[in-house]
């Protein structure tokens, strides 16, 4: 079973993100804060667990949770500061979101949550000074596996999954040759081949390497 808590305080947050990887959709973050009793013996890293599950998952986690916050990136703002900027910026948005406010915050990976605070976008949400000194005020520590670690941060990939899922099966009706209800825009062979055949969409990321090099794409 997970561990509940990181840090001595009661309101701490677990964040994670889903789709970095991906050639098409959005980064989809999320911050969850759980009551310090929370239990759940299936609750693991969402990579670990059946879609079915993480479905089963999600309504707990919401109905359970002190409070928790789901973010998109789009395409255009993963472009413009890259996809780790990107996925960062959604988790402090995540954090943002939250009420109450939390006391730690712990996060999926070796990146602490306020590095690069307020990068100047074009695209999304620009943070305001109230909101960066927010996110300083808070500590946090990064925790390499944390999702197959800690319960809020799992509770987090979970959300940030199913919520990214849902979205790429809602586009995958506007340009259903690309499949991505099955292969929610990861670099799949199919995808890549439809990609080379299709071309590319506004869903797309411009900034990744859409094809192999060999293969040329007329964008």
């Amino acid at each position: 079973m997970l561990l509940t808590n990181f840090s001595n305080f009661i309101l701490e947050a677990g964040t994670d993100e889903a789709g970095r990887g991906c050639l098409a959709g959005p980064v989809t973050a999320a911050a969850v804060i759980l009551p310090p009793d929370f239990e759940n013996i299936i609750l693991n890293d969402s990579k670990q667990l059946s879609e079915k599950t993480r479905e089963k998952l999600r309504p707990i986690i919401e109905e359970n949770a002190v409070s928790f916050a789901v973010t998109d990136l789009h395409p255009k703002e993963i472009d413009e500061i890259n996809i780790l900027n990107a996925s960062m910026k959604g988790m402090q948005e995540c954090v943002l979101k939250l009420n109450p406010t939390p006391e730690f915050i712990i996060v999926d990976g070796n990146r602490a949550l306020n590095a690069k605070l307020g990068l100047k976008t074009n695209f999304g949400k620009q943070l305001t000074k109230e909101e960066i000194e927010i996110l300083k005020s808070i500590p946090n520590q990064s925790i390499v596996k944390g999702d197959s670690k800690y319960l809020s941060i799992a509770a987090a990939s979970v959300l940030a999954k199913t919520y990214r899922d849902d979205y790429m099966n809602a586009i995958h009706e506007e340009f259903p040759m690309y499949n991505w209800k099955q292969n929610k825009g990861y670099p799949t062979t199919e995808h890549r081949e439809a990609i080379r055949k299709y071309g590319t969409t506004k869903y797309h990321r411009m900034s990744f390497r859409l094809l192999p090099e060999q293969l040329k794409l007329d964008i």
